[in-house]
């Protein structure tokens, strides 16, 4: 669901978000209308926003995981957990956490991934939120819903693509989006 869906309404934090967002064109393909949330970062009242905003939603909730979904959902991920109270358990690229780990392979639009997660970071049982940048067919969600063993209560993104549907592949899962992708900026 969309949070202008969910009681934000006219709230004008979602509009600076959204004009955060730099469309790059035809990244990393042509037809891709690439959503850089670096610019977001770069702005600390959106970004703190963004931030705040996840922060309202889940701060009740009962969680006690955060996990961040390589590499944008480390952006987020952190500060959500550090305000809720919540641990910090980072899902990564293959062979680039040291240690043993478990892993959830998954499927692309072009290809095929695998994310993995420390052996113990989260116990059986545990209420955890699942955090990215972007969803689009839902697939690198589903994986991390699978990867973790907890009981996720819910996914955050931040961009959502609206005509992908991808909320039908969270494995029955609620998924909640700060905004839709924006088009081509018009001013450079």
């Amino acid at each position: 669901m969309f949070a202008a869906e969910n009681g934000l309404k006219g709230d004008p934090r979602l509009q600076a978000i959204s004009q955060a967002i730099r469309v790059v064109p035809h990244f990393p393909k042509p037809g891709i209308m690439f959503q850089d949330i670096t610019t977001l970062l770069l702005d600390h009242k959106a970004f703190k926003d963004t931030v705040d905003i996840f922060v309202d939603r889940y701060r009740d909730m009962g969680i006690s995981v955060v996990a961040g979904v390589e590499a944008r959902g480390f952006m987020f991920g952190p500060s959500i957990a550090l305000a809720i109270g919540a641990k910090f358990v980072p899902l990564r690229k293959p062979r680039k956490l040291p240690g043993e780990v478990i892993a959830e392979a998954y499927v692309l639009e072009y290809g095929t991934d695998c994310l993995e997660m420390h052996v113990g970071a989260v116990q059986p049982g545990e209420r955890a939120l699942v955090i990215d940048d972007l969803v689009a067919t839902g697939g690198t969600l589903s994986a991390a819903i699978r990867l973790l063993g907890a009981e996720v209560i819910e996914c955050a993104c931040v961009i959502g693509l609206p005509e992908v549907k991808g909320q039908c592949r969270l494995n029955g899962k609620p998924l909640y989006i700060l905004v839709e992708p924006r088009e081509i900026d018009n001013c450079c």
